[in-house]
């Protein structure tokens, strides 16, 4: 099955994004579990998380079904040890928070050397601090986003995730989410249908879908190899419709949360009722 919707609104407590994603006819969602443009945030209550819980059983969401990303603020990869600290500590929070709310995954930027360190080193800091919030934490699944390369973000090739999951201890407790706009900004083409076979085949020898937990649903405004995240709606962007029909019909897609993050909100809906559509074609 395809599990297709939205990284939605949680404003006003967390319970609130699944219903906030049912209301868009999705089956799947994103969310933040704390404001993700804040270092802090008040504990989770047993108020909350039991709310939580619940709403996700009664409309039909499992943990497999969800999910939630980190906070744009934190670098697992930070050059500076007092800065690495702090995105450690952040993340691990993050991480228990969505083991108190009985979620499986927590989906994650990487990091970035700030150009004070090479790629290597960069990604070898960010597996060691996967490691540690592994070790300090349970049944969490932590998943590595690609990235667009922009700036001095690692983590825009294949090779990049791989070596951090080479790196992670756990193997079993590390995954890849894979961006479709990112993956496009990074020199991946997806704009046809051979296209999409030769960077998946790519993918699949160099990580491997075995590792592939979720996927982030967005056409590109830049072209291919730009190295620029802006996102587009879906079929108005470089990338075009062909990738997003390929990935309805191929099952190594299905039981993983695929998510929009297209720009126009209002649209989500529709988007997510064209995707579906091609699902039993």
């Amino acid at each position: 099955m395809k599990y297709i919707g939205a990284h939605v609104s949680a404003a006003g407590g967390v319970f609130n994004a699944p219903e906030n994603a049912a209301q868009l006819g999705a089956n799947a969602f994103a969310l933040f579990t704390k404001n993700q443009k804040r270092w802090d945030a008040k504990d989770l209550n047993s108020a909350e998380i039991a709310k939580f819980k619940e709403q996700c059983a009664e409309l039909g969401f499992t943990p497999q079904q969800i999910l939630p990303h980190d906070s744009y603020l934190i670098n697992l990869g930070h050059p500076e040890e007092e800065k690495l600290e702090r995105s450690r500590s952040a993340f691990l929070d993050e991480m228990q928070r969505c083991d108190q709310l009985g979620l499986m995954y927590l989906n994650f930027h990487p990091g970035s050397h700030l150009k004070q360190v090479d790629e290597s080193t960069c990604l070898s800091t960010i597996a060691a601090s996967v490691n540690i919030a592994l070790c300090a934490s349970e049944n969490v699944i932590a998943v590595v986003e690609n990235t667009a390369g922009q700036g001095s973000n690692v983590g825009y090739s294949f090779e990049h995730l791989a070596e951090i999951i080479r790196q992670v201890e756990d193997k079993k407790r590390i995954g890849v989410c894979i961006d479709t706009c990112h993956t496009f900004a990074a020199g991946y083409d997806l704009s046809s249908t051979a296209a999409c076979e030769k960077t998946f085949a790519e993918f699949d020898a160099i990580v491997g879908f075995e590792y592939l937990k979720g996927m982030h649903l967005n056409d590109s405004k830049k072209e291919c190899g730009s190295r620029v995240d802006r996102h587009a709606p879906l079929g108005e962007g470089s990338i075009g419709w062909d990738c997003f029909k390929y990935i309805m019909h191929d099952s190594r897609f299905d039981n993983i949360p695929l998510i929009l993050e297209t720009p126009e909100p209002q649209r989500w809906a529709e988007e997510i009722s064209t995707l579906r559509s091609w699902c039993s074609e």
